[in-house]
C-alpha cells in the first residue's frame, strides 16, 4: 500500500520545483516553487475529480501540510546528523 501522499523533485527538468503526489482517488500533483509554495502552485489531475470546490481545497491543505511536516522532519534529521 503506497501512502497518501508521496514527495518529488525534478531536477534536471524543473528544477527550484517541489511536486506532492496524492495517491488516493482522486489522484492529482501538486507543483509548486520550493521558494514560495504556498502562492506559486499548480495541480496535475491524474483522475477527473468528482468532488466538491471545498473538498479539493481541503485536500490541497492537506498536501500543504504534509509538505510542511516532511520538510521539518527532514530538518530534525539533518540537525541530529542522521541524513
Amino acid at each position: 500500500m503506497l501512502p497518501k501522499f508521496l514527495l518529488a523533485t525534478n531536477s534536471q527538468q524543473r528544477l527550484g520545483y517541489i511536486y506532492i503526489v496524492h495517491n488516493e482517488s482522486p489522484r492529482f500533483i501538486l507543483e509548486g516553487s520550493e521558494d514560495d509554495f504556498e502562492n506559486d502552485k499548480k495541480i496535475y489531475w491524474i483522475d477527473k475529480p468528482e468532488i466538491s470546490k471545498n473538498e479539493i481545497d481541503e485536500l490541497i491543505a492537506e498536501a500543504e501540510y504534509f509538505l510542511d511536516d516532511e520538510l521539518d522532519c527532514e530538518d530534525n534529521l539533518t540537525d541530529d546528523g542522521e541524513l
